[in-house]
């Protein structure tokens, strides 16, 4: 959804009553019913808190549901980026991604004001449900939300340091049924019981391989620690059977981690984590797909030049909105120094990894 301005506007309503009780109980995950306007066209939404450890932030991220599927969609999330100050990072990875051939979110900048109230610049992120595949052409299937850090491909669940109860632990189902969650089952049980002789063939038969290291190779570059194990979703195509991984959540990367702090460009290594990755790197034809498929990256896509031009592009886009918003005034300088901090982070990053492509061969 688009208005006519630069940035789109964004206007929600909700009852008075309703609006100063949702504030004050930020916590909740129950939905309030609201009016969403965009131009001269009135949506009625379901409109509600989201994120775990963001809910404590001055600026609120939030959901909205349309309880119709309304211009092919059913909903989509308004991101404050309150800890990335150059609220390019989760949009940069995610177009980044798109590139390199992977499933990836759109998103968009919004301006949003509720009850009258300006709230500021917010990351418009769509959702990764059936409208993401109709929108694309793609065949239905089932979509799983890796949630939290028992989705990390393994049968050992690190936060109990045991078997898991169930194999599916960690993720939410969005999209599919039973059938498909036992289907998911399947998988991380079989990616941990293959053996090794017929790994390389027997994979095959769950996962699309050259996307999974196509996705490896953009978690990687972009340094998204908690990528290995959450921040993505699964997608299981009807046509093929084969599960395919979508980023969500990039706004710790490109030099920055979680709480915004810099990140060495050398914290992740050329090989990522997880089991599922350390299984297929162990093969091969695998880790010299990989190395193929990375070093291709390297020089096309992730390098100050490619990516500095979609910079420059938000940079412009935001900048004459940013001393508008009401919870930025106090980080405008980090916002202006950003710019060149995350180029020189690519140039770094880039570097590194090309000088250890041969830990691949």
């Amino acid at each position: 959804m688009r208005s006519d301005k630069d940035m789109p506007s964004y206007e929600i309503y909700i009852d008075d009553d309703v609006y100063q009780h949702f504030k004050k109980d930020f916590r909740s995950e129950d939905p309030v019913e609201a009016e969403l306007v965009v131009g001269d066209t009135v949506y009625d939404i379901d409109f509600l808190y989201r994120g775990a450890h963001i809910r404590k932030m001055t600026k609120k991220s939030y959901q909205i549901i349309f309880p119709k599927v309304t211009s092919g969609i059913k909903e989509l999330h308004l991101n404050a980026e309150y800890i990335d100050k150059s609220l390019m990072r989760n949009k940069l990875s995610l177009d980044f991604f798109s590139s390199i051939g992977v499933l990836s979110p759109r998103s968009n900048y919004v301006l949003l004001t509720i009850n009258g109230e300006f709230q500021g610049i917010y990351l418009q992120l769509e959702s990764v449900d059936r409208c993401f595949l109709k929108s694309r052409n793609l065949p239905k299937g089932p979509i799983f939300y890796a949630e939290n850090d028992n989705a990390n491909f393994s049968l050992m669940s690190p936060v109990l340091e045991d078997i898991k109860q169930r194999f599916e632990s960690g993720y939410s189902r969005k999209e599919g049924d039973n059938r498909d969650t036992a289907e998911l089952a399947k998988f991380i049980y079989q990616i941990n019981t293959i053996s090794q002789k017929d790994f390389e063939t027997e994979i095959h038969r769950y996962l699309d391989v050259d996307k999974y290291l196509r996705w490896l190779a953009g978690v990687v570059c972009t340094q998204n620690f908690d990528g290995f194990i959450h921040n993505y979703a699964l997608y299981r195509r009807s046509d093929t059977g084969l599960f395919e991984i979508i980023p969500w959540d990039y706004d710790a990367t490109f030099g920055r981690d979680i709480h915004g702090e810099e990140m060495d460009c050398d914290y992740i290594p050329i090989q990522g984590y997880n089991t599922l990755t350390a299984r297929l790197l162990d093969v091969s034809s695998f880790r010299g797909q990989y190395f193929m498929i990375l070093k291709k990256i390297l020089k096309n896509q992730f390098t100050p030049e490619y990516l500095g031009k979609n910079i420059r592009k938000m940079y412009r886009q935001i900048e004459p909105y940013l001393k508008k918003d009401p919870h930025l005034k106090g980080t405008v300088n980090q916002f202006y120094s950003e710019l060149e901090f995350i180029l020189g982070y690519i140039k770094e990053r880039n570097r590194y990894l090309r000088n250890h492509l041969s830990d691949l061969v």
